[in-house]
């Protein structure tokens, strides 16, 4: 049997997301192609929440959390408090915390006072403050 086209699919999946309040845009749509396409069995992506607002990206959290463990994994960084809501972490995901310092990774539980956690929670922000410093690098004179 034929699959449907990727268009098709990715068609049906940004309506269901705008139903849920995101707001179709063309970073939006090159994430679906990208998730729905055949590709590797995993994918990794820098910044998940780049050109999403706020709703957007709290209707796609919720739209990759019902993709269920069977799913093909994703590997993503986010400083979004939408896209990682500490207290949503289910069984099934992971939260691997890579220190500012360059200290090793470690996984985190997100439970108040687990190791990490707090540190985990101070690198989050709303969509609306990520936006305001989009762009903004720390440097040091020479």
């Amino acid at each position: 049997m034929p699959t449907r086209p990727l268009k098709a699919k990715v068609d049906e999946i940004l309506a269901s997301l705008a139903d849920d309040g995101a707001v179709t845009s063309p970073a939006l749509t090159a994430l679906l192609v990208m998730l729905l396409a055949d590709g590797p069995a995993m994918f990794v992506i820098d910044l998940l929440e780049q050109g999403l607002d706020a709703p957007t990206q709290e209707a796609l959290i919720a739209y990759l959390r019902r993709r269920g463990p069977c799913a093909r994994p994703l590997f993503f960084l986010t400083r979004s408090n939408a896209i990682l809501d500490l207290d949503a972490v289910g069984a099934d995901e992971t939260i691997i915390l890579c220190p500012a310092n360059h200290s090793l990774p470690t996984c985190v539980t997100p439970v108040a006072g687990a190791p990490g956690c707090e540190a985990v929670a101070t690198c989050l922000a709303s969509p609306e403050v990520r936006a305001r410093t989009e762009g903004v690098i720390a440097w040091r004179p020479a």
